[in-house]
């Protein structure tokens, strides 16, 4: 167990009193990460790759060295698999733009997705003739593998899938998953901007040949993310933009694009927050992506537990709390959900997320939220003193109004 009242201090916002629990929409940013940013600014404020003199050196260095972390925190084989992009919208746009679609051909995805690893595929259909064949989750969220098996057809070339909803915190059985899809000889993209952050993950254990996920999600600012592309697919994505930095050789006949992670990295990148990120990944190794999954099961159990004793408070999702990772969705009543959030906010300074969490479908056609929900997310730096102020707080706002 890490000690959580020692990691607080890294965090300013913190010191104010907040309860900040919308750790799923965007995490907070501790000192240290913000001091290494600082540091190119003050230190070596100069373009990558692009010079020979000590400041483009210096900076160029540092940016791949934040390759090299990412690589190494999600297990890949080869630098070349990482790519840096803003988020991870982005990133799955990369490969929905980038692979080269046929009339027919079919995406499987799920009703669990976030809407950006679920319209970029509906917009295929409306290019390219593309058709999306969509998995039902259980009512409590729960994705079952036998379904995917079903949905396969010789026309299938992608599936889809979240590693964690954004929305229930429910864990999707992504080994299980890519087990079924390269059977049939499918690729499999994971959206893993819930699961990287909060948990142990390995690409090569998962078997997927794309993964997505943000840093500002994972304690890193904002404006930067990472793609993964297994190394055999890599020559068989085409990049979604090109331009300054991603090109081998150039003459007035053509061009001839550089290897990965370059080609794939156009213009000036985000280089302050490339080294925040990597600074990022060296704050949550040095306490453990599994003592920190543990340390949010404790406070999920709090929540749920809690929440789920209190009449007229709806728990969307799982009954059981093991189920989840940090996440708890729920209702009040009929109440509107950010009028909840509001007073949560007003009454004991407790920030969390409401409306459909960029879920609709999920929300409208499988759980029956017709407003939306509020979501409580936690992370590392959250307390179970807060986790009971929350229940304390949903407890008032339904034993007033319902």
């Amino acid at each position: 167990m890490f000690d959580t009242e020692k990691l607080r201090k890294d965090f300013a916002i913190l010191k104010s009193g907040i309860v900040y629990l919308d750790n799923a929409a965007s995490s907070l940013t501790p000192e240290p990460i913000l001091q290494k940013m600082m540091e190119f600014y003050k230190e070596y404020r100069a373009n990558v790759e692009r010079g020979v003199h000590r400041l483009s050196q210096r900076a160029s260095q540092e940016f791949e060295e934040a390759h090299r972390k990412v690589v190494g925190f999600i297990h890949a084989k080869e630098e070349e698999e990482v790519i840096m992009t803003r988020n991870t919208t982005e990133g799955i746009n990369i490969i929905a733009n980038g692979i080269e679609w046929h009339k027919g051909d079919r995406v499987l995805t799920t009703l669990l997705e976030h809407h950006s690893n679920f319209i970029v595929w509906l917009r295929l259909k409306r290019r390219f003739g593309v058709e999306v064949d969509i998995i039902r989750p259980s009512s409590e969220g729960i994705l079952d593998p036998g379904a995917f098996e079903e949905a396969m057809t010789d026309r299938t070339r992608l599936v889809a899938v979240t590693h964690v909803s954004n929305v229930l915190g429910t864990i999707t059985p992504i080994h299980k998953i890519a087990e079924i899809a390269h059977d049939h000889e499918v690729l499999l993209l994971v959206d893993g901007a819930q699961s990287v952050p909060h948990m142990p993950v390995d690409v090569q254990r998962l078997g997927c040949d794309f993964l997505a996920f943000s840093g500002h999600k994972m304690l890193a600012p904002t404006g930067i993310g990472c793609l993964y592309i297994r190394k055999e697919l890599l020559d068989g994505i085409e990049p979604l933009c090109i331009g300054g930095g991603t090109i081998e050789e150039v003459t007035s006949e053509g061009y001839r694009l550089a290897p990965s992670p370059r080609r794939f990295e156009a213009g000036t990148p985000a280089i302050a927050e490339a080294i925040g990120l990597g600074a990022a990944i060296d704050y949550l190794q040095s306490i453990g992506m599994q003592a920190i999954a543990e340390h949010e099961m404790r406070l999920t159990e709090v929540i749920c537990k809690g929440l789920s004793s209190i009449k007229g408070v709806r728990l969307l999702g799982p009954e059981d709390w093991r189920l989840r990772t940090g996440i708890v969705s729920f209702c009040i009543g009929d109440l509107n959900p950010h009028d909840i959030a509001l007073s949560l906010d007003v009454s004991r300074g407790i920030m969390v997320r409401s409306g459909f969490h960029c879920a609709m479908p999920l929300h409208m056609e499988v759980l029956g939220a017709k407003q939306g929900s509020v979501r409580a997310s936690t992370y590392l730096y959250n307390t179970k003193e807060e986790a009971e102020r929350l229940v304390s707080a949903v407890e008032e706002i339904a034993r007033a109004f319902i």
